[in-house]
């Protein structure tokens, strides 16, 4: 892994709907719409969170969502052209901010430029998912690799830092095995990351020469854990992670572009917290799905525009933002900034040390580095039985940190380290 996402927190980003972008593409002979300047208009809000970098959804142009793509080397005109494009990158790295693009590689539109390289299934082509407006692209073609290979490298030398591949799950490893190693001999500190959902996470790592993957099973154990009182899930998930943290490092979150918002998953909302402390301490490359750091709300539906709700348009400015929403932003920026203060907690191995249905502590290590988290959700104070000689609060539920540790508070949580 490229070693600079050690040091990554990636603020996530669909800017199709965060520029509040049209939803079809725009008609034949229209001049772009230069929509890229409001995201960047939010980059100093970023920086502010703590993130690093901008994971973005898909940029390209498109028919519609982005991932039905028409052309991977042109910017989509309603988010603007190669210049807005170029001003944005220079404005992040400005700010010390790393960019990350969305490449979808498995299927386009069917309006794409070359469709020979279609995969045929019986008497048409295979499409993705059922999508009958997403082709699926033929793998097996020389043709198709040297293409991805050269889009991955023309936006890599145009300031890019590496590439999340959409539904790499449904494309064999062997392809990215094939691609990758060329576009890495030009750009060795490129960083690629897979969306997997499920199954041999690690296996697919290794046969495809990714640097990681995205972490379905943490994330749904964190949010549905907390919303059944039932920890137990959790630490499953937990084991599985820390097997995982052997062979390579995962793109962990509690939010992204595919699914119902964190906050509209938990009927608590002190448990918005408990949620954070679970992905900021824990090993992993982690990201914040823009909105969630302001509590918003989002159901995912499946259906036509189903994702419209968890892919809303961001206000001009941040003055704009309901007041509601910036408890839950300052609670980001704690726990981001315990987490770049502990920048070795990207590679920690973890064990459940202590485990009911609605309390339970983790401790995280990497050598001689150690922090131990402690989550009640209960509503009744609770002691947890394990050793805390050595350490100290970090940050806590508890407004002035002082509370008798280990006892924790109803609903509440806190972070111990040296």
């Amino acid at each position: 892994m490229a070693r600079w996402a050690d040091h990554a927190i990636w603020w996530h980003v669909y800017p199709l709907g965060f520029t509040g972008a049209p939803p079809s593409a725009l008609p034949a002979g229209s001049g772009p719409e230069h929509r890229l300047g409001r995201l960047e208009a939010w980059l100093d809000y970023a920086v502010e969170l703590g993130c690093s970098g901008l994971l973005l959804g898909p940029v390209f142009a498109s028919r519609t969502h982005g991932y039905d793509t028409v052309d991977h080397l042109r910017i989509d005109p309603r988010l603007g052209d190669d210049a807005d494009f170029d001003r944005f990158v220079a404005a992040a790295h400005g700010r010390g901010l790393r960019i990350v693009l969305d490449g979808v590689f498995n299927h386009v539109s069917r309006e794409f430029g070359h469709p020979e390289w279609f995969r045929r299934e019986g008497s048409g082509y295979a499409v993705f998912e059922g999508h009958q407006h997403l082709v699926a692209l033929d793998h097996t073609r020389p043709a198709v690799a040297d293409y991805v290979g050269r889009v991955m490298s023309h936006w890599l030398g145009r300031g890019v830092s590496g590439w999340r591949l959409d539904a790499a799950y449904a494309v064999r490893p062997e392809f990215w095995a094939a691609v990758l190693p060329g576009v890495r001999r030009r750009f060795p500190d490129a960083w690629f990351v897979g969306e997997v959902l499920h199954g041999d996470y690690a296996g697919y790592v290794a046969r495809s020469g990714l640097d990681s993957v995205t972490q379905y099973e943490l994330w749904k154990a964190i949010w549905s854990s907390l919303r059944d009182g039932n920890f137990f899930e959790l630490s499953w998930a937990l084991k599985r992670h820390d097997e995982l943290m052997e062979s390579f490092v995962p793109q962990t979150f509690a939010g992204n572009h595919d699914v119902t918002r964190l906050a509209s998953q938990l009927p608590d909302e002190r448990h918005v917290a408990h949620a954070l402390a679970v992905l900021f301490t824990v090993g992993g490359v982690p990201s914040v799905y823009y909105g969630d750091e302001q509590a918003f709300r989002g159901i995912k539906e499946e259906r036509e525009g189903g994702d419209d709700e968890i892919r809303p348009e961001f206000p001009a400015g941040a003055g704009q933002l309901a007041p509601y929403g910036w408890p839950v932003y300052r609670l980001h920026q704690r726990l981001i900034g315990l987490r770049r203060r502990n920048p070795w907690l990207v590679r920690a191995r973890t064990e459940v040390e202590h485990l009911t249905n609605r309390a339970m502590a983790f401790r995280s290590r990497d050598g001689e580095e150690e922090i131990l988290t402690l989550l009640n959700t209960g509503d009744d104070p609770y002691r947890f039985p394990v050793g805390i000689d050595g350490l100290r609060v970090l940050d806590s539920s508890s407004p002035d940190g002082k509370a008798p540790w280990p006892t924790v508070p109803p609903h509440g949580w806190a972070v111990l380290g040296r």
